[in-house]
């Protein structure tokens, strides 16, 4: 596996248990089926965790929202589509798995994504993190410190529209589908359409030209000023 590979797509160990995770949409993603095995060594993780879907809807966790379908190498080193999770949610699928290794790996998934907790604690450290990743995958340097400004903008964006209440994920994606219309003519998902992105964890803005990346900014940043 490339360099560049080997930091998108990743494998780490509990107890010799191996937890495929991925780097997505800025943070670690980890296999769910995984994490059941690792707890609870079932010989069928896959029926598991189906089962378990059941309850945690009943419990009312939106399973659906919070589970991401992404590509991991299987025992074949084929990229295989699967159920994948991030840390936060992690947590809170583990309290629903009896096991007594479930405190050791709570520590262990504590201390795997302690680089995200850094970049909580310093933002420079997140910023220095995603420039190295773009690097690391050729961009060159000119694109990288737009991609870099315009998550700033965006970040910018997101946070007033918290400030006005918008939580719902849905609702973030109405507006980002307004403002992409306005400066492109296009939805989010007519843009994908558009540059042959059907894959879910294709991000648009990885894949746009520097003039796009500079009139998205401009679209953002105007309709953070004129709200």
């Amino acid at each position: 596996m490339s360099q560049k590979k080997e930091k998108e797509t990743k494998l780490v160990v509990f107890q010799d248990k191996k937890i495929r995770r991925i780097w997505y949409k800025e943070e670690w993603y980890f296999s769910v089926v995984d994490i059941i095995f690792a707890l609870t060594e079932s010989s069928i993780p896959r029926r598991y965790w189906s089962d378990l879907k059941k309850k945690l809807g009943e419990e009312g966790f939106e399973v659906y929202e919070k589970i991401v379908q992404l590509k991991l190498p299987a025992e074949d080193n084929k990229l295989r589509t699967t159920d994948g999770i991030n840390t936060k949610n992690a947590f809170r699928l583990i309290q629903s798995i009896p096991s007594k290794r479930a405190e050791p790996f709570k520590q262990w998934l504590a201390q795997v994504g302690y680089e995200r907790i850094e970049e909580i604690e310093n933002p420079e450290i997140a910023q220095d993190r995603v420039k190295q990743y773009y690097e690391l995958k050729g961009y060159p340097k000119d694109w990288v410190d737009k991609r870099l400004r315009g998550i700033a903008i965006r970040q910018e964006l997101t946070d007033e529209w918290k400030q006005r209440n918008i939580k719902q994920e849905r609702e973030f994606a109405i507006l980002t589908n307004e403002i992409s219309k306005a400066t492109f003519n296009k939805t989010i998902q007519e843009y994908k359409e558009f540059k042959n992105l059907n894959k879910q964890n294709k991000n648009l803005r990885d894949h746009m030209t520097d003039w796009e990346l500079i009139l998205t900014m401009v679209g953002e940043k105007a309709t953070r000023t004129l709200q």
